[in-house]
């Protein structure tokens, strides 16, 4: 997949993630890499067959002070090939992307791994109840 149809697909997944997320975004760049790093995996003692989907960069929403000025956009990197290496079919991709997407923007938001958590589970559960 090129990396322009790999972005229409993130633009169809950022559609599928909670409107409350989507509406609350501000000042966020969606980065798109092809694997992510040898030295990320080993810092965050990930290591094959797991990998990793994506990764915020930035200072979370709940960590600014009251005084925190002009600064460059957080940025989300999603990276493709891990993605696309684990999808069954273009659906199931859209989903991981979005899946991704929740829970890089949740850590954009401060919240706790058990916070997006259950907002992924929810998710999930909209994604199959749509299926049905």
């Amino acid at each position: 997949m090129t990396r322009d149809e790999f972005a229409g697909l993130i633009e169809e997944a950022l559609t599928l993630i909670p409107t409350d997320f989507r509406d609350a975004m501000r000042n966020i760049a969606i980065i798109v890499e092809d694997h992510p790093p040898a030295e990320i995996l080993a810092e965050m003692e990930i290591e094959p067959p797991d990998t990793l989907y994506g990764l915020y960069l930035g200072t979370p929403i709940t960590e600014r002070q009251w005084d925190d000025g002009n600064r460059e956009p957080d940025q989300i990197v999603l990276y493709q090939g891990p993605h696309e290496e684990d999808a069954v079919n273009e659906d199931d991709l859209v989903a991981m992307v979005a899946e991704t997407l929740i829970h890089e923007v949740g850590h954009y938001f401060g919240m706790s791994e058990e916070e997006i958590m259950e907002v992924e589970e929810k998710f999930w559960a909209e994604q199959d109840g749509g299926a049905n």
